[in-house]
This record gives structure tokens, sequence and C-alpha cells, in this order.
């Protein structure tokens, strides 16, 4: 039976849409669960949260160090994403660049478990940092711009400085649930502010 007829190539991109779907559902669901469990929860809590089976999971992730990369980088990318669309949307730069921080920070704090689960693969490891630096730094680099030439903060810091701190008061979030970065990582953002 040929496939080529006139519905062939809509269906094609009908599947493809819906394997992209899936794997989206997949990837958010995956990050609730390594959110509240690490990444070495069950898949079968993955697959119960994106309501699909155990293999389909597999189908899209035969390991789970692929799993862990493809969550990780969704949520860089989205994290990427959000900055100019904050930009677009807030009332002031300073207020777009405190709200990606915001998400910012998120990202980080959710990321407990990810450098045992690499610890296998350090060029793997490697990779992911690079690609989180290549996609994070300019858009941190763009928002904190546009709020120094807005007059709202002070020039000096670069992105790398601000993400640097930003990831050095993340540290240890995850095994101190009496600490909240979020708290400190307000008061440096506040402390770029122009007298």
């Amino acid at each position: 039976m040929n496939d080529s007829g006139p519905g062939a190539g809509s269906a094609a991109g009908s599947r493809r849409k819906d394997v992209r779907r899936n794997q989206q559902t997949l990837l958010d669901a995956a990050a609730a669960i390594f959110v509240t469990s690490g990444v070495e929860a069950p898949v079968r809590d993955i697959a119960a949260k994106a309501g699909v089976g155990v293999g389909t999971v597999y189908r899209h992730f035969p390991t789970r160090a692929d799993l862990v990369i493809a969550v990780y980088r969704h949520q860089v990318d989205a994290c990427a994403e959000a900055g100019p669309a904050l930009l677009a949307a807030e009332a002031t730069p300073h207020a777009a660049l405190e709200r990606w921080v915001g998400l910012f920070v998120d990202f980080l704090v959710t990321k407990h478990g990810l450098a045992a689960a690499m610890q296998s693969d350090s060029a793997g490891f490697e990779a992911l940092h690079a690609y989180f630096l290549d996609r994070l730094l300019p858009v941190c680099a763009e928002l904190l711009e546009a709020a120094a030439a807005a007059g709202e903060i002070r020039a000096d810091p670069t992105a790398y400085q601000l993400m640097r701190g930003i990831g050095n008061l993340c540290i240890g979030a995850e095994s101190d649930p009496r600490y909240d970065p979020r708290c400190l990582v307000a008061l440096l953002v506040a402390g770029l502010r122009t007298p």
C-alpha cells in the first residue's frame, strides 16, 4: 500500500505534532516529579503524571540520562525564551529582570541530583553546562543592559557575575529546608538598583 496519497503529508505532519506534544507532556511531567522526588524518581511516577504508559517514556527517552538531559535542556530553553517575553510584557526592564531572576532561581533550585545523575558522563555534563551558558547568558545580558539603559540599575555587573552569584546563593537549598535562596537573591537584585 502506498502512503503517498493526497492526505499522506498532512497525516505525517500530524503524527510529528503528536510526538512533539507527547514529548513536551513527558518533559513537563518529569520536571514536576524531579522537583519533588529528584532525578532518581521512578519512571512509573513520571509516566503516571504524564498519563502515559512506562513504555512510552522509554520509547522517547531510552535511558534515565536521556530523560534528565532532555528535561534540563527543555527548562533552559523555557528560561531563555522567558527573558525577551518578560522584557516586552513588564512595565519596566527592572521588573522584567526581577521576574526572570525568579524563574532562573526556580530552575536552579530544582536541579538537585542532576550532577549525580550525570557523574558517569562528564562530557555530557560539560555539554549541558555549555548549553546553559550559551542560552542564558545572552538573555541575562539583554535584561541587564535594558535595565541599565533605563537608569534603573548600575551598569557594572556582568551577566556572568550575576548568574554566578545567584547560582552560589542557590547551593544547598535542596538539603536545608530552613534555607530559601529567593530571599537573598531578592536582596542581590535590589542591590543592583541605582541610588
